[in-house]
């Protein structure tokens, strides 16, 4: 979970979601998929911190 990316052609999506709405130019149905991806992101960055934070706290074990 903690290295989970995005794969390039969504990264890209998102992209062009993201500039388009900086120009104010998405449409309704843009706006509505820009605003999923934007919870998704939310939701995963959550994941990621609680994955992190479990991470960090397991005790490491000695290399033999």
């Amino acid at each position: 979970m903690i290295r989970f990316r995005a794969d390039a052609e969504l990264q890209a999506r998102f992209e062009q979601l993201a500039q388009k709405s900086t120009e104010g130019e998405l449409t309704e149905d843009e706006c509505a998929e820009y605003a999923g991806y934007v919870r998704a992101n939310k939701f995963v960055a959550i994941l990621k911190r609680q994955a992190q934070q479990i991470a960090n706290s397991q005790p490491t074990l000695p290399v033999a």
